[in-house]
């Protein structure tokens, strides 16, 4: 890496302590029983921490979602081909797609950033185009970037992470598009977490028995072709990962930097979560998840990460779809913390059963 990517070395910024202090004593002063509202509670307390005010709000939201295209689909590994990447791009930027109903729906801007497809997206003047590559090498026979397009995607979601803040933003969710990507991350979050294939890959877009034991047959293959960078986050995310991957993580990590709170989605971004917390340690103060992705090794991500996701309702679209879902419920944390009358302002005894 160059000095282009010093800034990976800045620390996370720090929690507010006396601000969830003082909003975990509103918490014991509101009109219900001690612990009532269950994980919402916890989740007003860390928002006020990270927000630096004891009754947060999240009323501003950036949506922003990376995609690219990924050589290793050349090893048959998706029902899909490659062409579906630009094709779904043009649908976010007509507000076709889900996150883009999604988006609308909860006032949040959306913005799409094209790191690289193999085919041209048509209508795209909508787009934020960056074009490091016609998409990633194929992993399972090369590295998947070269070091000066990792650290190019890096910058790209640190870049989106301080546009988010300048424009005021209380929340970031990163979503993802790119055909083949979720090999890419089960093969990424294999070799940092050093656990075999079978435990990580999935179904993707729908791959029958026989479809993922091939991918994970591809996985394993590319892990011993890479075996160098195993445990490396950073290198891993090079020989292993893709360009929205790459940009998810270097946006999370900016975000933590600066003290943006973010909102994790599903399997893909939660591999480049597992990225940003290794290589900014104390990011994940800054994390909140979003659902469990009814792919199956995101299980194994959650708990590599000992995050709890807020929803559970056997999503597994990406996008950032799983985690736009659950503002509504970051949202309403907010609004009983600040809302619900104090025992003292209600005039109710603080004995309650």
């Amino acid at each position: 890496m160059t000095e282009d990517c010093d800034w990976l070395q800045v620390p996370p910024a720090p929690l507010d302590a006396d601000a969830g202090r003082a909003a975990a004593e509103r918490q014991g002063q509101l009109t219900k029983p001690p612990g009532a509202l269950g994980r919402l509670e916890g989740v007003a307390e860390r928002l006020a921490a990270m927000q630096g005010r004891t009754c947060p709000a999240i009323e501003r939201i950036q949506i922003a979602v990376f995609a690219g295209d990924h050589g290793v689909v050349e090893e048959g590994i998706s029902r899909f081909p490659q062409s579906v990447t630009a094709q779904m791009l043009a649908n976010f930027a007509s507000g076709g797609a889900a996150i883009a109903v999604l988006a609308g729906e909860l006032g949040a801007e959306l913005e799409v950033i094209n790191l690289g497809t193999a085919h041209a997206v048509p209508g795209a003047a909508s787009i934020r185009e960056v074009a490091l590559g016609p998409g990633t090498a194929n992993l399972a026979r090369e590295a998947a970037m070269t070091p000066g397009q990792l650290e190019q995607a890096l910058n790209v979601g640190r870049q989106c992470a301080e546009r988010a803040r300048r424009g005021g933003a209380q929340l970031f969710i990163g979503g993802e598009m790119g055909i083949g990507n979720t090999t890419a991350a089960a093969a990424l979050a294999c070799s940092i977490l050093e656990r075999p294939a079978v435990e990580l890959a999935g179904p993707g877009t729908g791959l029958d028995a026989p479809g993922v034991q091939h991918k994970a047959a591809v996985i394993e293959h590319a892990l011993a072709l890479h075996a160098g960078v195993r445990g490396d986050a950073l290198g891993s995310l090079g020989a292993l990962g893709g360009f929205e991957i790459a940009g998810l993580a270097g946006s999370y990590i900016a975000a933590a930097q600066i003290g943006l709170p973010v909102l994790v989605d599903g399997f893909i971004s939660t591999a480049a979560a597992l990225v940003a917390t290794r290589l900014c340690p104390g990011a994940e103060q800054w994390f909140f998840y979003g659902h469990a992705s009814a792919e199956p090794g995101h299980a194994r991500l959650l708990e590599a990460l000992a995050a709890e996701p807020l929803l559970g309702l056997e999503m597994r679209l990406g996008e950032g779809s799983g985690a736009a879902m659950a503002v509504p419920l970051l949202r309403l944390a907010c609004q009983l913390h600040a809302g619900m009358a104090t025992f003292a302002e209600a005039g109710v005894s603080g004995e309650v059963g």
